[in-house]
Formats: C-alpha cells, sequence, structure tokens
C-alpha cells in the first residue's frame, strides 16, 4: 500500500467514527483499571502513550488516536465543496475541534502539575513533581553558591550513563526502583558498596495505587573517579542524609528528590489561617496570605480554597497544610497549564458554529414542512 492509499483511507469520514468509538472504549477500559493500578499509571499506560500491549497484542493508546482524529479532521479543509456560504457553519466547528486538539497536544507535551510546600515566614520559587524525580549532583565547594548538576528521571533506565562537564566522574543507572523499602543489611560480603548501601539494602515492594505514598529509590555506580569513591551507591527519596564525596577538592552532595520546575517569580507566606467545624478537629476551610516577589516588587494576595491564584500560566491551588510545634506549613497544588483556555475557546466557537449552521438551514427546514 502506497502513501497515496493511505491518505486516501485516513480522509475517510468513518475513521472519525472509529477512532471516536475506540476513544470510548480506552475509557471504559481505563476506568476499570484505575481499581488495580491507581491513576496515574492508567494515565500513563492508556491515554498518554503512542500503544500499550493488551496480552500480546499492541494496540493504539490515546496520543495516536487523537493524532488520527487530527489528521482526519485536517482533510477536511481541502475539500474542494467546503468554502461556501451553506458551509460556514461545519467549517467554523470544524475549526473550534482543531483547537480542542491543538489545547489538548499543549497540555499533554507541555503542563506540569506538583506542589509548593511553604512554612509560615518562609520563601519558595520552585514546584516539586507530584510523580517524576530527578538525582541532583550538588557541588558545595564556592561559598558563595551551591552549581547544580541535575539527571531527569527519563535518563533513568539500566545501563543508562550519566555524565557532564561539570562533575569529575561517571555515574551509571544499575536500577531505578519505583516503591523501596530501606531495610538494614545483616551482611555484606560485596565490597564495592558505598555510602549507604554498606549497611541499607533498598527493597523494592509493588508500587501502590496512590502514587505519592510510593518512596522511589535509585541503585547506581560511580566510576572514574579513584578507588576509595569507585563502587555501588544508592539513594532515596526522603533519605534524611545525602550522600557526600569529595574529589579534587570539590565537595559533592548527591540527592535523589522529586523533580523540581524553579519559578520566575518567589512565592512567600506570610500568614495561614483555618476555620475549623464546630466541636471538631477538621478543617471547614484554610487560606493563606502570601507575597507573590518578582524583580524585588512585592504584591500582598489571599489564596483561599475556591479562589486560587493564576499568575504567568501558573495556578495556585490551597490544597492543605502541615501542622507542627515548630509552625504551619501551607501546601499548594500548582499546575502550569499552555492549554488551559482552549476548551473554552474552542466551544464557544464550536456553539456558534452550529448555530450558524442551524440558522442557515432554518429555510430548508421551513419548504419541508
Amino acid at each position: 500500500m502506497n502513501l497515496h492509499n493511505i491518505l486516501l483511507i485516513l480522509k475517510k469520514p468513518k475513521i472519525f467514527v472509529y477512532t471516536i468509538i475506540w476513544l470510548m472504549i480506552l475509557v471504559v477500559i481505563g476506568t476499570l483499571a484505575q481499581k488495580d493500578l491507581g491513576l496515574f499509571a492508567v494515565q500513563e499506560k492508556y491515554f498518554s502513550s503512542w500503544f500499550f500491549n493488551f496480552g500480546f497484542f499492541p494496540l493504539p493508546g490515546g496520543r495516536l488516536t487523537i493524532l488520527i482524529i487530527a489528521i482526519n479532521l485536517s482533510f477536511f479543509f481541502f475539500n474542494k465543496n467546503l468554502f461556501k456560504l451553506n458551509k460556514i457553519g461545519i467549517l467554523i466547528i470544524h475549526i473550534g475541534a482543531m483547537l480542542l486538539i491543538l489545547g489538548a497536544a499543549l497540555t499533554a507535551f507541555f503542563s506540569s502539575e506538583g506542589n509548593m510546600v511553604i512554612k509560615e515566614g518562609n520563601k519558595s520559587n520552585y514546584v516539586e513533581d507530584y510523580h517524576y524525580m530527578e538525582l541532583s549532583v550538588i557541588n558545595t565547594s564556592n561559598p558563595d553558591y551551591d552549581l547544580y548538576t541535575i539527571f531527569d528521571h527519563q535518563l533513568f533506565n539500566r545501563n543508562q550513563k550519566l555524565t557532564h562537564s561539570n562533575i569529575d566522574f561517571d555515574i551509571t543507572v544499575i536500577q531505578y526502583i519505583k516503591n523501596c523499602e530501606p531495610m538494614q543489611r545483616s551482611h555484606s560480603n560485596n565490597i564495592q558498596y558505598k555510602g549507604m548501601l554498606k549497611n541499607i539494602m533498598l527493597n523494592e515492594i509493588l508500587p501502590l495505587k496512590e502514587e505519592h505514598l510510593n518512596r522511589p529509590g535509585i541503585i547506581f555506580k560511580i566510576s572514574n573517579a579513584n578507588i576509595e569513591i569507585d563502587g555501588i551507591y544508592g539513594l532515596f527519596l526522603g533519605q534524611a542524609i545525602p550522600q557526600t564525596l569529595k574529589l579534587n577538592g570539590i565537595d559533592y552532595n548527591l540527592v535523589f528528590r522529586k523533580k523540581r520546575t524553579y519559578l520566575p517569580f518567589e512565592i512567600e507566606l506570610i500568614d495561614f489561617k483555618k476555620i475549623m467545624h464546630p466541636g471538631t478537629n477538621i478543617a471547614k476551610s484554610f487560606s493563606s496570605e502570601v507575597n507573590l516577589i518578582e524583580s524585588d516588587i512585592n504584591r500582598k494576595i489571599l489564596i483561599k480554597m475556591n479562589e486560587p491564584l493564576r499568575y504567568k500560566n501558573y495556578t495556585f491551588y490551597q490544597s492543605s497544610f502541615i501542622e507542627e510545634e515548630s509552625g504551619e506549613t501551607s501546601v499548594f497544588a500548582v499546575v502550569e497549564n499552555y492549554g488551559r483556555l482552549f476548551p473554552y475557546i474552542s466551544s464557544i466557537i464550536m456553539c456558534f458554529g452550529l448555530l450558524l449552521h442551524l440558522i442557515i438551514k432554518l429555510p430548508f427546514f421551513k419548504t419541508k414542512l
């Protein structure tokens, strides 16, 4: 089958019907699988993938299905009989549908979500991702600043070598663990274990459905440093003491943490307030008074449970809070979504197109009556 025949098939209106039906089937499959896999795992497997395996059979995922729909709809604009007055409503509806798909693509490829945790009186300029991790190698030798070298979660494949001109050694990933349990090592005959792994082992356990309850870990090998440093190391999320190295007079800290997205501004928590249900320890509502700091200019803003802060494509929702003896901490859910307005715009356009099409066809309906 040549390219011309493939294009003839893709432009058929039936393709749109079949792909919509397949999307409905995907929603049903994903809904049923969510019980065992959890929301994030289902989203990654069925809706954020190009293909997924159903037993031994590869099937199209959500992204490939949407791409086929976009290609099918785009052929509509090359129809010779389209650009006529009686077709203007249909044309506008298709433009709205294409904008909706464009917004979905922007959201899928460029959006991010995470949280920002700030204690009263403190500031923060970064968001921690809910799902993805990063390995941070921090050069702390300079008293004026720290030099960060970040390796993203996409590089955590077995035998993947991590190198950078900022560090004087190589890192080779041995194993990335989605959920681990640190356990005391009874004995070790492997002299290659270094750092924490000399006394602690990272026992892999089944990932939990609730993604935020998992404790990821990573086991890696350091090489091309020296005899004292070369060996096998391990890190896990929430590790209290970072792995430290000293090589060629340079001090390094190795930290395994949630992926961070740094913002072009800072948020300072001035005051956190909560209102409790009478006679209970359950919060009825809570809010945070914050300073939005950009270019040394402060702007006071109140963020409430149903009144988020929207600024530069970021939306800050009042998510939860932490109470400790040392003070109160506010937790914001932060979403960056470049396609946030597209569903509203495309819906208005499609409604206008549908209304216009009905108005144009109204005389035809009258003659039929």
